[in-house]
């Protein structure tokens, strides 16, 4: 089998992650030339810890938050966390942030839900210039004032890459004046074209390049064959339309599949008809949100889809399944197998 040779990132799923499988997944991925590993976190797994776990395991591929939250950490702790990690991975960290959503915010966390955009720009600026060495300036998007603290410790990269997980206009054009990359999930990947002329209009206002941002997509590839990748496929499908928030609801709308979402939302929401969720999974759908098929359908697919402007696709990885089904997957779409 041939694989590609572009640019392929790893996502582990946050729920029911199995420490010890992953990690011997991301040591895998470093020996099989994928270019980085990314954890997510929820109310699991504290996300840096394992990230430090990782670096201390693996030589080259890059590890990334994949996402960490804005507001249940200050933007001086994410930053100190950034820089440490960084160090002791000798520069392979990726800070992926994002809002998350207010249930979580508000029902785990404990903090208000507020002024989402601004508190990601903030996360943005007070990290960047604390790795600059730079001390700190301004006011918070509450109206708390930063003293001229600076970090005390020297960062090992004054520049660590910071990625951003969004879905709507302002937050993609905000991309585009502040961040280094962009992360969308479940996106439909011909309408790709659509969020970089967001970034690049953010970057234009900002006197930056938008070609240097790079489009990280989360994205959802199975292949397992194309019976048992269409089944799957619709799973998981109907799980992020139904059963996380409006978000995705409202992204599919704005793309032409509002039909079906309110069908999928439907049924998954009463407990009595969540299984018929995924048979309201439209093929049109999978087409545009997965990748499923045999191995080399999907590598070959895969290359395909980057012409839309995906520059560093993001697998999830197999969730729930045993190591030989994680490594197999691995295995099969190694950029370098």
């Amino acid at each position: 089998m041939t694989g590609t040779t572009e640019q392929i990132g790893l996502l582990a799923f946050w729920k029911n992650y199995d420490r010890k499988l992953y990690l011997r997944a991301a040591q895998l991925a470093d020996e099989l030339g994928y270019d980085s590993f990314w954890l997510p976190e929820a109310w699991g797994y504290e996300i840096f810890t394992l990230l430090t776990e990782m670096a201390l395991v693996t030589k080259r591929i890059k590890l990334g938050t994949g996402i960490v939250n804005v507001f249940s950490r200050t933007p001086g702790v994410i930053a100190m966390s950034a820089a440490t990690v960084d160090e002791i991975s000798d520069g392979r960290l990726i800070l992926g942030i994002g809002t998350s959503g207010k249930n979580v915010i508000e029902g785990f966390h404990g903090r208000p839900f507020d002024k989402p955009l601004s508190q990601v720009k903030d996360v943005i600026r007070v990290t960047r210039a604390l790795l600059a060495g730079d001390r700190l300036s301004g006011t918070t998007p509450q109206g708390a004032e930063y003293r001229p603290f600076k970090l005390e410790m020297k960062p090992v990269r004054r520049d660590i890459p910071i990625y951003v997980a969004a879905l709507k206009q302002k937050a993609i054009e905000q991309i585009g004046e502040t961040a280094d990359g962009w992360i969308p999930t479940f996106w439909p990947y011909e309408k790709l074209g659509e969020g970089r002329a967001w970034i690049e209009a953010g970057a234009a206002r900002a006197g930056r390049d938008p070609k240097k941002i790079v489009t990280a997509p989360f994205t959802t590839a199975l292949p397992i064959g194309a019976g048992a990748a269409g089944v799957m496929a619709k799973q998981i499908t109907a799980f992020y339309i139904g059963g996380m928030g409006d978000y995705y609801i409202e992204l599919l709308t704005r793309f032409g599949f509002g039909d079906e979402c309110l069908r999928i939302a439907e049924l998954y929401k009463d407990p009595a008809t969540r299984a018929q969720a995924p048979d309201a999974v439209t093929d049109p759908m999978i087409e545009a949100l997965t990748i499923s098929g045999d191995p080399k359908f999907c590598i070959e697919e895969l290359r395909r889809r980057r012409s839309f402007g995906i520059d560093l696709p993001i697998l999830n990885l197999p969730t729930n399944m045993p190591w030989e089904a994680v490594e197999g997957f691995i295995r099969a779409m190694a950029p370098n197998p």
